[in-house]
């Protein structure tokens, strides 16, 4: 156990050692008092080790619990007890999702963050149902996406025929930062025990595509909420604490992360034990296993929270607002190179590489995913900055983005689709809602733009950019592919006349 603690240890200091040397660097440079450079220094040692133990639980009981969901509950053949589980279990795990958690936060001012967080509960659960169903009748993903990207965009037209158009942006944030590091390992193994148990011959392509689908459900949800709220005082936000006084309160932060995790896998935990005394029967050993994994993905996700509201969220708020006030251009190459190495510290993108590369079986490559993630998550950020500067829209980038994505499904595998559509819900985690929003949030106060249609929206840029990138890794390998079959047949072709040569 301890080797493989210090692997994920291991894994986790790559992971965000690039993102911390590149802040630590440029920080003195900047007014960040000595108190605020040892307390982001310290934040990125308890995130590094709230990553990886929570990378240990992800791997001893997320996944196996959706594992165990998944085929346990086909097994039965009974889709009314499956369909009803999968909605309430796409509810509680929503429910517990660090990310979401500090978008809420962030937004309080103008909408009840209880209340978002029960709505896009809901959304995920709902599209979570019909994601299985899309398993189980094995219905096409880029005919589903199509329609219900086109169901999305119909209610955002109706959000700003009745003035509501604000709200967008951070309709599309919530669907980005929904699939994350609690919510990918379940449902990625759900799906996997799903189309495992029903078979067939597509089962490994079967199996992705849940976090695609449930990524729209909280947009669709949370536009739906907007359409029918009046909303808070816009001026509430973009206000964050300093890092003094976050330090301050350390000993309330702790407490209430302690009890909001408790509760969010509390739940997750119970839940799973009453499908277990009435379905699932698993042996002891597995349970143990399971609650070992829990308590280290309590201790990782605590742990987490606790760094990225004391040391990242400030710190990320006060560098946008400065590097802004310096040199406008600057920023939007800094918000690319940050992105860049931003993505290699979220924790669900990489439970989403590994299960990736198991179930192509080494056909899509873990290097090969994070690279074309990387870059792509450094191009979406950059392009939120410039739109930010500009005061542009974020439909000029959606609408083009999602036909390129949604055209380019139909020309490339279908594996690779779902696996795209996966990594734009995974790349847009914890520290894209905790560090690269703040950071953006902080630059548009500078500037004195819209926070909410201006400074929102960055996740959904995270979310989109790798729905391309992806597509077109899966596009060269066709063409690729086409190139080495011509050539191997002019080979045995030339072979053929070598041979009728010879014997004239």
């Amino acid at each position: 156990m301890l080797k493989i603690l210090f692997s994920k240890l291991k894994e986790s200091l790559i992971s965000v050692l690039p993102v911390t040397t590149i802040v630590l660097i440029i920080m003195p440079f900047l007014d960040f008092s000595a108190q605020e450079i040892l307390t982001f220094a310290i934040a990125a040692i308890f995130l590094i080790l709230g990553i990886g133990l929570f990378n240990l639980g992800a791997d001893m009981a997320m996944t196996p619990m959706g594992g165990h969901v998944g085929t346990g509950l086909t097994k039965s053949k009974k889709l009314k007890i499956l369909l009803p589980i999968c909605f309430v279990m796409g509810l509680l795990i929503t429910v517990a999702e660090p990310d979401l958690s500090v978008l809420a936060e962030q937004v309080s001012a103008v909408m009840s963050s209880t209340l978002l967080i029960a709505t896009v509960g809901v959304g995920v659960g709902l599209f979570l149902v019909l994601a299985v169903l899309k398993i189980v009748f094995h219905k096409n993903l880029s005919a589903l996406l199509m329609f219900f990207y086109l169901m999305v965009f119909a209610i955002c037209a109706m959000l700003f025929e009745n003035g509501k158009g604000s709200f967008f942006p951070l309709s599309f944030d919530s669907g980005g930062v929904t699939t994350g590091p609690v919510t990918v390992p379940f449902i990625m193994a759900l799906g996997f025990g799903i189309s495992s148990t029903i078979g067939g011959r597509d089962a490994n392509e079967n199996s992705f595509g849940l976090i695609a689908l449930c990524s729209i459900g909280p947009m669709v949800a949370v536009m739906v909420l907007s359409l029918l709220s009046d909303g808070g005082e816009i001026s509430g936000l973009g206000e964050y604490e300093t890092v003094g006084e976050s330090l301050s309160e350390f000993g309330k932060i702790i407490l209430h992360n302690l009890g909001s995790v408790a509760l969010a896998l509390g739940l997750i935990v119970v839940f799973f034990l009453i499908l277990q005394f009435a379905v699932l029967k698993l042996p002891k050993v597995k349970l143990i296993q399971i609650g070992i994994g829990i308590v280290y993905t309590f201790v990782g996700l605590v742990m987490f929270l606790v760094a990225v509201e004391v040391g990242f969220m400030p710190i990320g708020f006060k560098l946008g607002q400065q590097i802004a006030q310096f040199s406008q251009p600057l920023l939007a190459v800094f918000g690319f190179f940050i992105g860049m190495v931003v993505v290699l510290a979220e924790p669900a993108v990489h439970v989403l590489n590994k299960q990736v590369e198991e179930v192509t079986g080494g056909g899509v490559k873990k290097l090969e995913m994070l690279i074309a993630l990387s870059i792509a998550v450094g191009i979406s950020i950059c392009l939120s900055i410039i739109r930010m500067l500009c005061h542009f829209s974020l439909l000029y980038y959606l609408i083009p983005g999602y036909l390129i994505s949604l055209g380019l499904s139909f020309f490339v595998p279908k594996i690779y689709t779902a696996i795209a559509f996966d990594s734009g819900g995974v790349a847009s985690g914890p520290l894209t809602s905790s560090f690269i929003l703040p950071l953006v949030v902080g630059a548009c106060v500078s500037i004195g733009g819209d926070i909410l249609t201006e400074a929102f929206g960055v996740v959904a840029m995270v979310a989109m950019t790798p729905l391309i990138t992806i597509q077109v890794l899966g596009f060269k390998a066709v063409m690729s592919a086409k190139v080495r079959n011509k050539l191997q047949l002019k080979r045995i072709l030339s072979a053929d006349d070598e041979q009728i040569i010879y014997f004239k």
